[in-house]
């Protein structure tokens, strides 16, 4: 018999960059969550509402690290990590 288990309650550090940051009004915010992906996360702060749900709706490009380090959708999250949103770099 398999005994179903609770997602476990982790507190990372969430920073927002560009015009996201200026979007959602704070560069960084530490916040508990039970998402185990940076994707699940995004998901998480979308159904905040606005302004999280138009800064990094699913139609935009939207950039995503983990503890500094490009990340993907399935990137794992651990206590403690630090995970940042930014519009994708452009320039000339």
């Amino acid at each position: 018999m398999t005994v179903p288990t609770t997602p476990i309650t982790i507190t990372i550090t969430v920073r927002y960059f560009a015009s996201i940051r200026e979007a959602v009004g704070v560069g960084q915010e530490r916040l508990q969550t039970r998402a185990a992906t940076l994707g699940a996360l995004r998901d998480e702060l979308i159904a905040r509402g606005e302004p999280w749900a138009g800064s990094l709706a699913r139609e935009r490009a939207v950039r995503m690290a983990l503890n500094q380090v490009m990340g993907q959708e399935a990137t794992p999250l651990a206590d403690g990590a630090e995970a940042a949103f930014f519009p994708p770099v452009t320039g000339g």
